[in-house]
């Protein structure tokens, strides 16, 4: 949720942000109009609240004939008191409603517009080139026999499959380099639910325009999460966290689910875009003055873990319009994938700022001991979807993978995946 001194103070920050992302900014004067109302509306209900209060004192000091007269006209008083909290209290979630609708206010160098709109920050490493005829993820995938997508298609539909082998160990792998590179800088490792209630949910953001993204399980009102970050968000809900030595930092491990409604036509053959794939998510809670300091940190690993995979990759601002609702800036670190000859989003950070942490209450104390809304951000260190790219960069013209160096100590030091 976004902060209501901005929206009191400078409703047109607001409004050029939801220019940039293509939104309606109508929106922001409605909220406006909405908090005038209900603060007056709250004033007029502790105004006659007073009055109440004072009524009751006469009452106890009231002579025996007077006291009747006092009661019968503080019950009126009461009515009044009770009617003008119910109007208080539809006004103030009328803006509930409003400012729940309005997404997080981009940081001001994001590019504005949509999709295609993002900036480009850094290229990393040559694309990889090839003396011979190179074969996608999904040939390599079976002449390797370490995806097998028919049955997992016969298991459960399109956009399932199984890893085999030397892939299902290649993604254990993964996700153990990203954690030991995590745990190195001090993020603490959790393995997280998967199934979260509405609450949280919403609370991170997700329950938007995309919604219909996600898993629901009507018979237990839970979600299945499309990533650890929403679990992460959560873990603090309603709590006041101690930020007096720096960001907290949780590495979450955990296995996702999206739905990938509106894709049909889109990546359909491999394992680029699934229903279910396993994910090492970064998540920190930071002062809002360290939150932009946070994030390129979290950046920086993630491009560490891309280095350390002997991938060439380039990093993108992406623009406005292609945010999600919680993030104010968001980059993305693209791989090249040779088959595709482009490249594909393997990583993505956010900056939240106060967005989330305000809707699930997540405060800290500052150094006059007052609270104040921490900030959070996420930030992908591996995932299933990576295994695309290393196969197909690593390939060798015999229908082997060579094995990144740095992946070899978690494989028993072997060094090529072979044909079978």
């Amino acid at each position: 949720m976004i902060d209501p001194n901005l929206l009191r103070e400078n409703p047109d920050a607001i409004k050029a942000s939801q220019r940039a992302r293509g939104n309606d900014e109508s929106i922001v004067d409605e909220a406006v109009q909405a908090d005038a109302t209900w603060r007056k509306k709250l004033q007029e209900f502790e105004t006659l609240r007073a009055e109440q209060n004072a009524a009751a004192k006469l009452v106890g000091s009231a002579s025996k004939e007077d006291r009747p007269t006092l009661i019968a006209a503080g019950q009126v008083l009461a009515d009044k008191v009770k009617a003008a909290q119910e109007i208080a209290n539809a006004a103030e979630a009328r803006l509930n409603e409003l400012m729940w609708k309005i997404e997080n206010v981009v940081i001001s160098e994001v590019p504005a517009g949509g999709e295609e709109n993002f900036k480009v920050l850094k290229e990393v490493g040559s694309h990889a080139k090839f003396d011979f005829e190179p074969r996608d993820h999904v040939a390599l995938g079976e002449l390797l026999d370490v995806i097998d997508i028919e049955r997992g298609v016969k298991v459960s539909g399109s956009r399932f499959y199984f890893l085999k082998g030397w892939g299902a160990r290649l993604e254990l792998a993964l996700m153990n380099l990203a954690l030991d590179l995590a745990t190195k800088h001090d993020f603490t490792a959790l393995i997280t639910p998967t199934l979260v209630r509405p609450e949280v949910m919403a609370g991170t953001g997700f329950l938007g325009e995309h919604s219909d993204e996600i898993y629901y399980l009507p018979a237990d009102d839970l979600y299945l999460t499309g990533t650890s970050e929403v679990a992460l968000a959560g873990y603090h809900r309603d709590e006041i966290i101690d930020l007096s030595n720096g960001p907290l930092r949780y590495a979450g491990w955990s296995t996702c689910y999206r739905r990938e409604a509106g894709s049909a036509g889109r990546d359909t053959r491999g394992i680029l875009r699934v229903h279910q794939f396993n994910k090492l998510e970064m998540f920190s809670y930071v002062k809002p003055e360290d939150a932009e300091q946070e994030h390129l940190k979290l950046l920086a690993l993630e491009e560490e873990m891309l280095q350390a995979c002997e991938l060439s990759y380039r990093v993108i601002d992406t623009a406005a319009g292609d945010l999600g609702s919680s993030a104010a800036r968001k980059y993305d670190s693209e791989a090249w994938i040779p088959s595709q000859n482009q490249h594909r989003e393997l990583t993505s950070s956010s900056n939240c700022t106060t967005f989330q942490a305000r809707r699930l209450n997540v405060r800290y104390r500052t150094e006059d001991g007052k609270t104040a809304t921490a900030a959070t951000l996420n930030g992908t260190l591996a995932t299933t979807r990576w295994l695309v790219a290393i196969l197909e960069t690593h390939q060798q013209a015999d229908g082997s993978v060579r094995i990144p160096a740095a992946l070899r100590p978690y494989l028993g030091g072997a060094e090529v995946i072979a044909p079978k």
